[in-house]
């Protein structure tokens, strides 16, 4: 099954990206056509797209308010159209732009988009869950800007570098996994349909979620206890990282079951960064890779 897997990874690895090749169609993960000719007013409704469009060569004219607190982009001129969740379509609209760059993910951005293309504004909406969308997507922003030379300087290394890793990784033993996503509202277990969930899948490891499938509905001491993972992980969701850390500590961390498993008492639960696992890391996905590898085998 192992040897499946690597295999399958390195055939994902060799699939080409070039979305922009000449007399290929551009399209975006709707499937829909984007207007080939290079848009020169583009605004984005999500910051990692924002962040990657400028990657690709691109300016803006307008994105949400992330691409500055969580991005750290310096936007120039370009205006604030609101946030992820509550994009203002006026201001959007007064900007003029010829393609809004949106998430599939989100459902405020999903109605924006047909309230937009139905004024005749083109959008194109992706979803990133793994690095193969992220380049997928740079392929068809680069193809927009002509800057194919930025798709080389950054796609083909990051593919090199986390192929490396995931081939180190899979040469080993597979640890077993337990991968929770805090809110400051309460806690889940997570398995591949995620950022850190897709990468640990990478990586040969099991998730015991994968394995007791009640965790997702129901996150229950009993059944983690019975898999007893070597290593859990806490990807941290919304602005409150410490109230969500409140609440996995009164949940699970204060009941003698949790400091009765083998991670918990050999060091081995995670906190991962919200730059490498909650936001999508961009450039940076190898990075991701990399971190999740040293805390599995060299910690």
């Amino acid at each position: 099954m192992r040897k499946r897997l690597c295999l399958l990874f390195i055939a994902l690895l060799l699939l080409p990206f070039f979305a922009g090749a000449e007399g290929a169609a551009l399209v975006d993960d709707r499937g829909a056509a984007i207007p080939a000719a290079a848009p020169q007013r583009v605004v984005s409704l999500y910051g990692s797209y924002a962040e990657a469009w400028a990657q690709a060569g691109g300016t803006l004219v307008g994105a949400t308010e992330d691409a500055v607190s969580e991005r750290g982009m310096d936007l120039g001129t370009a205006q604030i159209i609101g946030t992820t969740k509550e994009p203002n379509l006026e201001i959007i609209l007064a900007l003029d732009p010829d393609l809004v760059i949106l998430s599939m993910d989100i459902a405020p951005q999903v109605s924006a988009a047909e309230v937009l293309e139905a004024a005749g504004v083109p959008c194109a909406a992706f979803r990133v869950d793994t690095w193969q969308d992220y380049a997928r997507m740079m392929d068809v922003f680069t193809a927009l800007t002509g800057r194919r030379d930025l798709y080389e300087a950054v796609i083909p290394p990051l593919e090199a570098a986390i192929g490396e890793t995931v081939a180190s990784a899979q040469a080993q033993s597979a640890p077993t996994v337990l991968l929770l996503r805090a809110y400051s509202t309460g806690v889940k277990a997570k398995a591949e349909d995620n950022l850190a969930g897709a990468m640990l899948e990478d990586l040969g490891c099991v998730n015991i979620a994968a394995r007791q499938p009640s965790l997702l509905e129901e996150l229950t001491l009993e059944a983690i206890v019975v898999e007893d993972p070597d290593c859990i992980f806490i990807s941290v969701m919304g602005g409150d990282e410490e109230a969500a850390l409140a609440v996995v500590e009164e949940t699970l961390g204060q009941n003698p079951a949790w400091q009765g498993l083998t991670a918990v008492q050999e060091g081995r639960v995670y906190v991962l960064p919200r730059d490498l696992f909650h936001y999508k890391p961009n450039a940076r996905w190898a990075e991701s890779y990399a971190f999740l590898y040293e805390l599995l085998f060299e910690a």
